[in-house]
C-alpha cells in the first residue's frame, strides 16, 4: 500500500539512530535522578517518593522540551519505552533476582520475550492503513475534518469524494480515520501512540491492549522483587546501618514501576470500556466531528438555541461489542 511504504520511506536509519541515541541519554539522566531521591529520602514515606519522582520526571520532560526547542534535539518515544524495559531488566538481572522466586522470574523472562516480540509487531506491522488514492485524499482532506458515516447513509456533500474509485468511496464510509502523525487514514483508528510509534487501529488495537496487560504484569512483578530490597534498605536505615547502592538502586525502579503501573492500568481500564461501548477514543474526543455521533435536539417554540448530545450509533450491548471486536481481529 503506498500509505506504509510513505511512511517507511521517511525512516531514515541515520535519524532513527540520532534520536534513539536522545531517548538512551533521557533514560539514564531519568533514571539518575530518582536514584539520587530514593538516596536522600532513603526513610521518607513512599507517598513522598512517588510524589517527588513525578516531579522530577515532569522536570525532565520539561527539560526535553527545551532543548527539542533551542537545539533541535529530538528523542524517540519507542527507544526510550525500549530504554526503560532494557535498564529495569538489567536491574533485575544485577539486584532483583537473587531474592525472587523461581517462578517469579520465569514469569518475568517469559513477559519480557513477549514484550519485546509484541514491541516488534505493533512497530512494524500495519494497523489498517487505507489507501484512498491521492485525488481523493486532496478532495476529502483529513476524513477527521469531514466525518465518516455508517453503512447505508449518505453524506452531506457527496462531491467531495468526487474522484475516489466507488470500492474506495465504500471504505471511507466505515469508520476510516486520517491520522496526521503518519499522513494516512487508517480504518478502526482509535489514537496515534508515540510509545508505540505507530497508529491503533482495527488490525492492531486487541495487540495494543495485550502488550498494555504485559507491561502492567512484568513492572508488578519486579515491584513484588524490589519491595523485598527495598524493605532491607528501611530497615537498615532505621537502625543505623549502611544502605548500600543496590538497595538504593532497587526502590529508585520500584518507584518508578508503580508510576508505570498507575498510569498503565488507568489506560488499560479506558480501552476496556471503549471495547465494551464500541467506542474509540479519536470518535470519544473528537465526536463533534463525526454527524453519526451527533443528536440533534430541535428548539421548542420561544427556544433560540439547538442542542447538539452525544449518542454512539455503533453500540449494540457489551458483549456483541465484544464479539465483534475479537471477530474482526481474528
Amino acid at each position: 500500500m503506498e500509505d506504509v511504504e510513505r511512511r517507511r520511506k521517511r525512516r531514515d536509519p541515520w535519524r532513527l539512530i540520532g534520536r534513539s541515541t536522545v531517548s538512551f541519554v533521557c533514560v539514564c539522566f531519568a533514571q539518575f535522578a530518582l536514584y539520587l531521591i530514593s538516596s536522600f529520602f532513603v526513610s521518607s514515606n513512599i507517598i513522598l517518593l512517588l510524589f517527588l519522582s513525578v516531579m522530577v520526571l515532569l522536570g525532565m520532560a520539561g527539560l526535553g522540551r527545551t532543548c527539542k526547542k533551542l537545539f533541535g534535539l529530538r528523542g524517540s518515544a519507542p527507544a526510550f519505552v525500549f530504554a526503560n524495559l532494557l535498564f529495569l531488566w538489567c536491574v533485575y538481572v544485577v539486584v532483583i533476582r537473587q531474592v525472587v522466586s523461581s517462578l517469579l522470574d520465569i514469569v518475568v523472562h517469559a513477559e519480557l520475550i513477549m514484550l519485546l516480540f509484541g514491541l516488534h509487531r505493533i512497530l512494524s506491522g500495519d494497523p489498517g492503513f487505507v489507501n484512498c488514492g491521492p485525488s481523493c485524499h486532496e478532495k476529502t482532506g483529513p476524513l477527521s475534518n469531514t466525518g465518516t458515516y455508517l453503512e447505508g447513509m449518505e453524506p452531506p456533500n457527496s462531491d467531495a469524494y468526487e474522484g475516489c474509485p466507488p470500492d474506495k468511496r465504500s471504505l471511507l464510509l466505515q469508520r476510516v480515520r486520517y491520522c496526521k502523525h503518519c499522513d494516512a487514514h487508517v480504518k478502526g483508528f482509535d489514537h496515534h501512540c508515540p510509545a508505540f510509534g505507530n497508529c491503533i487501529g482495527q488490525n492492531n488495537h486487541l495487540l495494543f491492549m495485550v502488550l498494555l496487560a504485559g507491561f502492567i504484569i512484568i513492572e508488578a512483578c519486579y515491584i513484588v522483587g524490589a519491595s523485598q530490597i527495598a524493605t532491607t534498605s528501611r530497615t537498615l536505615d532505621t537502625s543505623g546501618g549502611k544502605v548500600g547502592w543496590t538497595e538504593t538502586l532497587a526502590t529508585s525502579t520500584m518507584i518508578f514501576s508503580i508510576l508505570q503501573v498507575l498510569w498503565q492500568a488507568v489506560f488499560l481500564a479506558w480501552h476496556i470500556y471503549c471495547v465494551c461501548f464500541n467506542i474509540r477514543t479519536d470518535e470519544w474526543i473528537h465526536w463533534k466531528k463525526y454527524p453519526e455521533f451527533q443528536h440533534i435536539i430541535q428548539p421548542q417554540p420561544g427556544e433560540v438555541v439547538t442542542v447538539t448530545r452525544f449518542k454512539n450509533p455503533y453500540d449494540k450491548g457489551i458483549w456483541q461489542n465484544l464479539k465483534e471486536f475479537i471477530e474482526a481481529r481474528g
